[in-house]
């Protein structure tokens, strides 16, 4: 008995009959598609200066052929590598235990995944600043998307100049005027749900604050500062904790510890507020009935809570998407706005009816 091998076009069999493993080309997609190697070139790179019906036959020929461009034969001729780097300036552990992360770079991917782009990421806080900085500026990348920036994170903003840079939240070290960031209003969220809470009648409310190195940790903390002064409240409750669940319970005890009367708190994100929940249990009191709580994010922290939390929501994966639309536009050379802010919402749930 016998087996023949499939016959490919473009590509001769050996003397055995079997079909040797062959990469195919650009000169056979031509071959098969009956035009020259300088069309198939327009094609591929998607020159409007092709009719639509030598497309149809070129990419036929392509699927048929299973032809995978040479990327980088391409990047030599558009001096682009097609690469997008994420630089993330955490630790690895913190990436992949916080829900916000995850969204992100699932708005980024999908919306690259349309796009030439491919997605490198990069935990930063796990090599040398210096090593990261060296990889995005030899040449590697076309730009870089930074999330998590801290006031430490220098060079990624100065990085800007040289390399288009957008950044997943404001930074702290650089105007407006020289840097891309996308970002929702984390001020205006913040003394949203503070309102909310003094609306609800509670009059002695807490904070649990994030990281003062990073603007939403800044931000969150102002927004819950201008609606106390707003309405005459006592602003000295504020404990710091660094996003994490652990963090908030700290941070929450800590509160409660200085033995005067709190009857709500904002915890600026849902982690934090998860964490400031176990706290409070674990003092015997109820929530909302002795302390209202409210968080920021819009995670599953906060939908799973008992009871469920009420939470600003902020679009996490609207918001990677974004930041690589603009992003693809800078290194397009397209005009983009400097600043695009997101909205959010407050989500009210039991915690604080």
């Amino acid at each position: 008995m016998t087996t023949e091998t499939p016959s490919t076009p473009g590509i001769p069999p050996s003397e055995d009959g079997t079909r040797p493993r062959i990469v195919p080309t650009l000169e056979m997609v031509a071959a098969l598609a009956g035009v020259s190697r300088a069309t198939v070139s327009r094609v591929v790179n998607s020159s409007p200066k092709v009719t639509p019906q030598v497309v149809d036959a070129v990419n036929n020929a392509i699927e048929r052929l299973n032809y995978v461009p040479n990327r980088a034969a391409r990047s030599l001729a558009s001096r682009r590598t097609q690469v997008i780097a994420l630089v993330v300036p955490e630790t690895t552990a913190k990436v992949f235990s916080d829900p916000f992360f995850a969204t992100v770079v699932q708005g980024i991917a999908l919306y690259l995944s349309d796009t030439d782009y491919t997605l490198n990421m990069l935990i930063s806080s796990e090599t040398k600043s210096e090593k990261t900085r060296r990889y995005l500026m030899g040449g590697n990348v076309d730009g870089a998307i930074v999330v998590s920036h801290h006031s430490g994170d220098h060079s990624y903003a100065h990085l800007g100049q040289s390399l288009p840079i957008v950044f997943g939240g404001r930074p702290l070290i650089a105007t407006e005027a020289e840097s891309y960031f996308v970002d929702v209003d984390n001020a205006a969220g913040a003394a949203g749900a503070t309102a909310h809470l003094v609306d609800s009648g509670r009059r002695h409310i807490a904070t649990i604050a994030g990281p003062q190195d990073m603007p939403p940790g800044l931000d969150r903390l102002n927004g819950w500062r201008r609606t106390l002064s707003m309405h005459g409240l006592d602003q000295s409750l504020v404990e710091i904790g660094d996003f994490t669940p652990e963090s908030g319970a700290e941070a929450m005890r800590r509160l409660l510890d200085r033995g005067v009367p709190i009857d709500g708190v904002f915890a600026a994100n849902d982690q934090m507020a998860a964490g400031a929940y176990s706290a409070i249990y674990e003092r015997g009191l109820s929530i909302p009935g002795d302390i209202a709580v409210a968080g920021f994010d819009d995670n599953y922290y906060g939908s799973t809570a008992t009871p469920p939390l009420t939470t600003v929501h902020q679009p996490s994966h609207e918001l990677g998407a974004k930041m690589a639309e603009v992003l693809v536009a800078l290194i397009e050379g397209k005009s983009v706005e400097h600043v695009t802010l997101m909205p959010t919402n407050l989500l009210v749930r039991a915690s604080t009816l």
